[in-house]
């Protein structure tokens, strides 16, 4: 198939450091290619990708101190995507970027799939899909669809990971701390996370991103991060997060939101590193539990559950890792969606062909005029 990914222009594909939905851009668009479809990325101009890149800014706008307001450079890359698609260059077009594309592309011949990444429980999406109601959606988790549910959802896909992208590692030998690993956000909930280890006796290290949005209250709860036990490390590459997370006991997930996928969860798994989730969002759906993790509701019962944890075989969370989060089965998953909307437009065209043939056929004649019988 040929087939277009437009990914967020704010960090490359794949991304040099934070970026969840941009790094599954490029695990999908690698695989893809390597089934051999036709792929053509659009992303920033300093992605690397084994696709054809169309670059649509020179680099990633959160790195280029000279960008202000991102918006014009999405509307430049949805007019390039128009242009090409309307000159049959792709079969299909998958975006990545929220929902800029809709009144553009809600009309347009060539199907469209978009994967909702983020939450969807916020009060004014629901009047954004009753507006757009024949844009096909993809979510990444069951959960993620409840505050939208009457959507036009072509599927959910879970997201998946390359099996060699992380080395696991089976024994607990010379491990000795907890990890954290995310935004430093008052929905992450790192404040658990440090509670939950000094509590258990077990040092914790954290290595987080700090939004501009959230700086103030990085400043609120930096006191917990000074704390004997406690190591703040900050944002790290993907390089470094095998270490981080091969090397940790297990790692806290204590969130207190409608969390849609998780990714750093199966990050750990495909390290063999246990989870300890707290059960918002799609938690449960990603943990199997007492196989690769636990799943609580309170920083007392994590603390309770911690020693489970830590004493599940990190073989078997490996193997569940590779049975349920495999890159290849999300990009297969993501081509039979393909094949459907590809499919259903093809149908509903021939439909629009014979309901056009029909308007303009002349009418039948019952019989022969009263002028053609008196002759």
């Amino acid at each position: 198939m040929k087939i277009a990914q437009i990914a967020p222009l704010m960090e490359s594909v794949p991304p040099q450091l934070y970026g969840g939905t941009e790094r599954i851009v490029s695990y999908l668009t690698e695989e893809l290619v390597s089934q051999g479809h036709d792929v053509t990325l659009f992303a920033s101009g300093d992605s690397i990708t084994n696709a054809t890149l169309f670059p649509c800014c020179e680099q990633a706008l959160r790195l280029n101190p000279n960008v202000r307001d991102p918006i014009p450079y999405y509307m430049g890359m949805l007019d390039q995507v128009k242009q090409m698609a309307l000159a049959g260059s792709f079969d299909v077009l998958h975006f990545h970027i929220d929902q800029f594309h809709f009144p553009i592309f809600n009309r347009e011949e060539v199907p469209t799939l978009t994967t909702l990444h983020g939450r969807q429980d916020l009060p004014d999406l629901p009047f954004l899909y009753n507006a757009f109601p024949l844009m096909p959606l993809v979510s990444i988790s069951e959960s993620q669809r409840t505050p939208i549910k009457r959507s036009n959802f072509a599927g959910t896909v879970l997201h998946g990971l390359p099996s060699l992208l992380q080395k696991p590692t089976h024994t607990n030998a010379g491990r000795n701390y907890l990890a954290f690993l995310g935004r430093i956000s008052p929905e992450k909930r790192v404040d658990r996370a440090i509670e939950i280890a000094l509590r258990a006796g077990i040092p914790i290290k954290i290595a987080a991103k700090i939004d501009r949005a959230d700086e103030a209250y990085f400043r609120e709860i930096k006191p917990l991060l000074e704390q004997p036990g406690v190591e703040f490390i900050g944002e790290i590459n993907e390089a470094t997060k095998e270490q981080f997370l091969g090397d940790a006991l297990a790692l806290l997930f204590p969130i207190d939101w409608p969390e849609p996928f998780g990714l750093v969860m199966i990050e750990a798994m495909a390290c063999g590193t246990p989870i300890l989730a707290f059960n918002k969002g799609s938690v449960a759906e990603v943990i199997d539990e007492n196989i690769t993790g636990a799943i609580v509701h309170s920083v007392t019962e994590a603390v309770a559950a911690l020693p489970r944890v830590l004493a599940l075989d990190r073989a078997t969370v490996r193997r569940t890792f590779e049975e349920r989060f495999s890159v290849r089965r999300m990009a297969q998953e993501y081509v039979a969606i393909y094949k459907s909307l590809s499919a259903a437009e093809a149908q509903n065209g021939t439909l629009q062909l014979i309901k056009h043939a029909q308007d303009h056929e002349p009418p039948l004649r019952a019989g022969p005029a009263a002028h053609e019988v008196a002759l």
